[in-house]
């Protein structure tokens, strides 16, 4: 058996990671594509390598040689590379095709060991490596029959997303016998290139040998092992983050802060989202207006804090909305002089927006969980030394749970506002929790005027990607200063189009939040039987625990993560927790909170 690899492309859209090189020589890692892919190749007994070489070929024949960890290497030259496409570039090599069984590989691969060893291996002569198609996938789709037969490859004018489930998208890795090569593909190969040109694609062909005898090729279904496609320096840096060992993957993974559809398996119990909302008609209505939203200028300010208002039961003058909580949060800490207080550990997107000079910190102890109340503030940023002149709760906090009630949420504004304490109420969680109220109501905000409430909509309502939130105060001219602070189009389309129908689906919500709260409980009681963990009581959507030995809370995020593709947020690093072990783990649905803790009791 024989390896060919496709690598006369000039990757273009790899910008100057390929002026001077052709694409397989772009690293991954620091490890060359086409170094790896020989690797591999050199350890599966083969005859030899074959690279059909364009672009910058010197180079490549430069690096790699003769011969590469002793399989034996030759070359075929695509001249024109720049005016043909890979179904030319394999027709050069037809000859060689057809001498030996064969891998057939397109250089700009990376992949995991097993996948070619399995191909190598398997009982059938001609086959196709494929995996289960995702929506960020591009190229050659099949439909799958029978034993994994080929039933038909899918055109892209005839790619129907609503047939997605059973689509399989080709990973352009494919074995073919010698009998198959000689006497169908390359003659087929070249009779196709010579009646439609030479700018076409090899697995048309395919296409059209399936057509005829769709037995004669079958599919290798991938089961979960990785690989990537790199065309561009967006798959590069994907690539890199799945291909680098654990530890590296999961701080790579924390640092693009979600996107995480690119990375199938993944359960991400970091971030914090409602998993039983929104409920499929909201999603049915809002698909159904897709066209519209996509193509059409939103509403400005004035129209989004009009929905708001709506939504949230105060006028639009004392509410701004945003793009995501956190838009608000910088344009509110922006106009926040004078020192101001925080409770620690808590969401860092606060502190980070004061400079350390004027952050005043208190710290709860941490044998008790972090747990305050609001005495305990009032005791603390009353005496002269700790004097603030802004005040911010997260309730419940972030990444404590420790949750005040409304009695005491309220003494404390009473407090703020007695003093002249401007006091930033951030009720982001608060639906989770079982004595859940709101500060968003005209009454409240209208008699504290130094009230600022925030509220991440993306959190409670399970729309993170449309990035929502609001801010709410009595104070209209900070409200209407804010306003001015941001965009005049700071929320797109599909958000305000979702503030301007939630409002139909509360009965759902209410419920959603219900449902969640049973969830939460059952993960509790899960949690508190895993021995390394100590778990602290939470009315929010996420739990914080102390890791024990002989675990340390890095160490437990990169095995959860090694072991079941699971997500948790380290907390470790965060200011309060002194280096300590802490991890923080969302609550998600029942089926997810069961994977969680299947992993987490194996490693007991």
């Amino acid at each position: 058996m024989q390896a060919i690899i496709l690598a006369a492309g000039m990757g273009k859209r790899l910008g100057d990671l390929t002026r001077d090189d052709t694409k397989c020589m772009v690293r991954v890692n620091g490890v060359r594509l086409v170094e790896r892919m020989l690797d591999q190749l050199a350890g599966l007994g083969l005859s030899r390598a074959v690279l059909v070489v364009g672009y910058k070929r010197e180079n490549l024949k430069a690096f790699v040689g003769n011969e590469w960890r002793g399989l034996p290497v030759e070359y075929v030259d695509n001249p024109v590379y720049d005016k043909t496409n890979n179904i030319y570039s394999l027709a050069l090599a037809g000859d060689k095709l057809a001498e030996d069984d064969t891998i057939l590989l397109e250089s700009d691969l990376v992949l995991e060991d097993s996948i070619l060893r399995r191909l190598r291996d398997a009982p059938y002569p001609n086959l196709a490596c494929v995996d289960a198609f995702q929506s960020w996938m591009d190229g050659t789709v099949v439909v799958l029959g029978e034993n994994d037969t080929i039933k038909r490859f899918v055109p892209k004018k005839d790619f129907v997303y609503g047939e997605i489930p059973s689509y399989y998208k080709t990973v352009n890795v494919y074995k073919f016998g010698r009998e198959f090569s000689r006497d169908v593909y390359v003659p087929f190969l070249r009779a196709y290139a010579s009646a439609l040109g030479n700018n076409e694609y090899y697995e048309q062909v395919l296409r059209v040998i399936a057509m005829v005898d769709h037995s004669v090729m079958r599919a290798m279904p991938l089961h979960g092992e990785k690989w990537y496609e790199i065309d561009d320096v967006q798959d590069l840096d994907i690539a890199e983050s799945m291909f680098c060992p654990p530890e590296e993957q999961v701080r790579r993974l924390h640092a693009r802060y979600g996107g995480f559809w690119r990375y199938p398996g993944l359960k991400d119990f970091c971030y914090l989202v409602n998993p039983h909302f929104p409920p499929p008609n909201l999603l049915a209505e809002m698909k159904n207006s897709f066209l519209p939203l996509l193509t059409q200028y939103p509403s400005g300010m004035r129209v989004n804090a009009l929905l708001a208002g709506k939504d949230f039961g105060v006028p639009p003058d004392m509410v701004v909305p945003g793009n995501g909580a956190a838009e608000l949060i910088r344009a509110l800490l922006e106009r926040t002089p004078g020192r101001v207080g925080f409770v620690l550990p808590t969401f860092e997107e606060y502190p980070n927006r004061i400079p350390p000079e004027r952050r005043v910190l208190f710290a709860p102890p941490a044998g008790n969980g972090f747990r305050y109340s609001a005495r305990d503030l009032v005791s603390f940023f009353g005496r002269p030394e700790n004097a603030v002149d802004s005040l911010v709760l997260v309730n419940p906090d972030n990444p404590s749970g420790n949750f005040l009630s409304e009695t005491d949420v309220f003494f404390l504004a009473d407090w703020a506002e007695e003093r002249g304490i401007d006091f930033v109420l951030d009720e982001s969680f608060v639906d989770f929790a079982e004595g859940h109220f709101t500060a968003i109501r005209p009454d409240v905000l209208s008699s504290r005027p130094r009230l600022r409430v925030v509220k991440s909509i993306s959190k409670s309502y399970g729309v993170p990607g449309l990035r929502l939130g609001i801010l709410a105060s009595g104070d209209k001219d900070l409200v209407a200063a804010l306003k001015k602070d941001v965009s005049i189009w700071n929320l797109n389309s599909f958000a305000e189009f979702f503030l301007q129908i939630v409002e139909k689906y509360q009965k759902e919500y209410r419920r959603a939040c219900e449902l969640f709260r049973d969830d939460r409980k059952k993960l509790l009681e899960g949690l508190r039987k895993v021995p390394f963990l100590r778990v602290f009581p939470s009315e929010a959507n996420y739990f914080l625990c102390e890791v024990l030995p002989p675990w340390t809370s890095g160490g437990l995020a990169v095995r959860l993560w090694k072991d079941a593709s699971i997500l948790v947020k380290d907390c470790a690093g965060k200011a309060g927790f002194g280096g300590r072990n802490f991890v923080r783990v969302a609550v998600r649905d029942e089926k997810d909170n069961a994977a969680l803790l299947a992993a987490l009791e194996a490693l007991a």
